[in-house]
């Protein structure tokens, strides 16, 4: 009998480590998953959606959206296609400049699904 072992798994810590992958990976109990390379329609969406949602909330201060940013919170590091901070939980470093790295999940987390990925669900 042949036994097959599975590789072993990385901590969160050892994951963000690694070097970014394009397209980016994403680390969800400890598993790494590569999210697919995403296609015109996609792109077109994502390009529209977002200045579309800054250009009402950032004048305002109500909210901002960034597109694939990796936020790393409750043990897994995730990169949506565009999350919505609340303006006042938009994490600013010492200078008041906004942060490189969010240690937080967003008040919304919008993923553009494709033709493709609608046929796995």
């Amino acid at each position: 009998m042949i036994s097959i072992q599975s590789p072993p798994k990385l901590s969160l810590a050892e994951f963000l480590k690694l070097p970014e992958t394009k397209p980016a990976s994403e680390y969800i109990d400890g598993n790494i998953y590569q999210k697919p390379m995403p296609k015109g329609k996609h792109s077109a969406v994502q390009t529209f959606l977002a200045p579309a949602i800054n250009q009402v909330a950032i004048p305002q201060r109500i909210a901002r959206a960034f597109t694939e940013l990796r936020c790393t919170f409750a043990g897994r590091s995730l990169v949506p296609d565009i999350t919505v901070f609340s303006w006042q939980r938009i994490p600013l470093d010492a200078n008041g400049e906004i942060e490189n790295t969010f240690e937080i999940n967003s008040d919304w987390t919008i993923e553009i699904l494709s033709p493709f990925e609608l046929t796995l669900f």
